[in-house]
């Protein structure tokens, strides 16, 4: 699934394609995605121009001079991406297609159909069931250590289930948490409670865990992303952070810290794969 660093990409690439631009048209071939897609989408994106795309976490939204906003999920396999005028190859799976006045294309694909879009008054936005009960996101709304150890205080979750807590964190997934908690020399087994100690004052677990997580979303934007399936940017490019993974989907390998011997393994947390070195992360 495209996690923080991926969407916020995506966002950033489609910006000089459709900003303030009039969408002449909305196509769309199947009624659904994960869940029915808005009656009246067609109608209200039809003749509408997009103002500006604003990220929330893991969501892309949409507005309008119509004061609407598009709320677009990825799911696990969706892309966005721009077609030019002319254009007769279409990527794989297509289904929703936003058409410019001058013949150009933004199509959504998604092969497993795990994405969805909402359409909602700009003014519901804090209403919104979507966005509504989302954590702080580190790009938009920052998170510093005073934040993360009143969280962790307390809390007999295991660390790594906090970080993908959507209502604490958005944005973070699987990638991204294993990442940093290996930077950080944290085990993902360790209790959140652990992780921030009985001080109100945010612990040395606490402060380079922060520090870790900014540098793994850092080191991820600038390698545009990762793409281990299906990602791509609005312009169909790739990623390359998946090359740069230390423990992220490389069960049996070596630790890549140095003067570590230890052997990544990979533990199933909440069903999710947790990859870490046992040796240096405590």
């Amino acid at each position: 699934m495209p996690e923080l660093p991926e969407v916020e990409i995506l966002r950033r690439s489609l910006l000089p394609h459709v900003e303030g631009r009039k969408v002449e048209s909305l196509e769309t071939r199947r009624k659904d995605l994960r869940f029915p897609l808005p009656k009246d989408l067609a109608k209200r994106l039809g003749g509408a121009c997009i103002t500006g795309i604003d990220r929330k976490g893991k969501y892309l939204l949409f507005r309008t001079d119509r004061d609407d906003i598009l709320l677009t999920h990825l799911g696990m396999s969706g892309t966005m991406q721009m077609l030019r005028p002319g254009a007769n190859i279409e990527p794989p799976h297509s289904h929703v297609f936003f058409v410019f006045e001058d013949g150009a294309r933004l199509v959504y694909a998604d092969p497993r159909r795990f994405g969805f879009m909402d359409l909602f008054p700009s003014e519901h936005i804090d209403k919104n069931p979507y966005l509504s009960k989302l954590g702080r996101d580190p790009l938009r709304d920052g998170i510093d250590a005073d934040f993360l150890q009143s969280q962790f205080q307390g809390s007999r979750r295991p660390i790594k289930n906090a970080l993908m807590d959507q209502r604490l964190i958005a944005g973070l997934g699987n990638i991204y948490c294993c990442e940093a908690l290996f930077r950080s020399g944290i085990s993902p087994r360790r209790l959140s409670c652990d992780v921030a100690g009985k001080r109100s004052k945010p612990s040395d677990r606490v402060v380079r865990l922060l520090d870790a997580i900014g540098a793994t979303l850092q080191d991820a934007l600038d390698a545009g992303g990762s793409s281990i399936r299906d990602y791509l940017d609005a312009e169909g490019a790739s990623g390359y952070f998946q090359h740069a993974f230390q423990v992220y989907d490389r069960l049996g390998d070596s630790c890549p810290r140095r003067g570590c011997n230890g052997v990544i393994r990979r533990i199933v947390q909440s069903n999710r794969s947790s990859f870490y070195c046992p040796r240096c992360q405590r």
